[in-house]
């Protein structure tokens, strides 16, 4: 039996490096980390870590699989996307444990972006 001991990292197949970089780091506010390739970009957020590539056969898409940033501030969050112009798949919505909205990278993936209720 394999024994997994945690998620290594979160990855995004993307189409063009330069434009997600500037959705990734100019709105979202993510810092590369020193592992970056000129097909692949990392960012440390936390305890993990969500790459973003280039590669023949990985393609973007909105159905795939998504990952949820914990922002600090969900309201002051969905302003700034939306005065960027961000794609919102699914509109600001309330949950029993956090708020929530789904939006889009220039490559249509889905990100949530996502702020815990205090307890």
């Amino acid at each position: 039996m394999i024994k997994v001991t945690e998620v290594a990292f979160s990855a995004y197949p993307v189409s063009d490096l330069a434009r997600a970089r500037a959705f990734y780091e100019g709105i979202l506010g993510l810092t590369p980390s020193p592992t970056t390739s000129p097909q692949w970009v990392e960012y440390e957020i936390g305890p993990h870590t969500l790459g973003i590539g280039c590669a023949p056969g990985w393609s973007a898409s909105p159905d795939g699989g998504s990952v949820g940033l914990e922002v600090e501030d969900f309201d002051s969050a969905v302003e700034q996307l939306r005065a960027a112009g961000v794609k919102f798949r699914l509109e600001p919505f309330p949950t029993p444990v956090c708020r929530m909205a789904i939006i889009s990278d220039p490559d249509g993936n889905s990100v949530i972006i996502h702020k815990r209720h205090a307890h």
